[in-house]
């Protein structure tokens, strides 16, 4: 009697196919909006990595509410003209031994655009210097199971390399016209 191998030998090298696509179509940054001049793009994808990062133009918000600061700093920059730009920044604060968010910028494309100060009561463009992060990106949610995984991460860079961070924040790459499990994020110790 003559055994057949085709069938078990078609169902392996399926396999390993659908492994070797899904190698291929990892985490991808789903590009929606410019950059600012000369930021870097998001990524490395689940590792921590050391980027260098320009100065800056940005309105801020010291809202702790996600969605009312984003509407804030849309209606500022509807008002004033100013084109969408990704990410959206959120500064973070410890609380209780997790990252909270505790205020929100959109960045302006370069320091030319927009006008320095403040805005009303709730926002204010501020020109940020130059700076170095430790930086995780990861595609997903912000849930605080991903930010705390992407903290440990940096934390233990950090006491490897022996270098002082002043903080923490969080870039949101995406907005809701994309798919929860395609946004990219990265989480940022700023460097001193």
């Amino acid at each position: 009697m003559k055994k057949k191998f085709f069938p078990l030998f078609a169902l392996v090298a399926a396999c390993n196919l659908q492994a070797d696509e899904k190698a291929l179509t990892g985490p991808k940054y789903v590009d929606e909006a410019p950059l600012p001049e000369k930021w870097p793009t998001p990524g490395p994808y689940n590792k921590v990595e050391k980027k260098s990062y320009p100065a800056y133009r940005a309105a801020f918000t010291n809202g702790k509410g996600e969605t009312s600061s984003f509407w804030t700093l849309f209606l500022h920059i509807k008002k004033n003209d100013i084109p969408m730009t990704a990410p959206v920044e959120m500064s973070m604060t410890e609380d209780s031994g997790q990252l909270d968010q505790s205020g929100m910028a959109f960045l302006y494309q370069n320091g030319k655009v927009g006008t320095k100060g403040p805005d009303g009561t709730k926002v204010e463009v501020r020109d940020v210097p130059a700076a170095q992060a430790l930086s995780y990106a990861w595609q997903g949610t912000d849930s605080k199971e991903n930010i705390a995984k992407a903290r440990t991460a940096l934390e233990e860079t950090i006491e490897s390399q022996n270098v002082e961070s002043t903080g923490f924040r969080l870039l949101g790459y995406n907005g809701p016209g994309t798919p929860r499990n395609k946004r990219t994020w990265e989480l940022q110790a700023l460097l001193k």
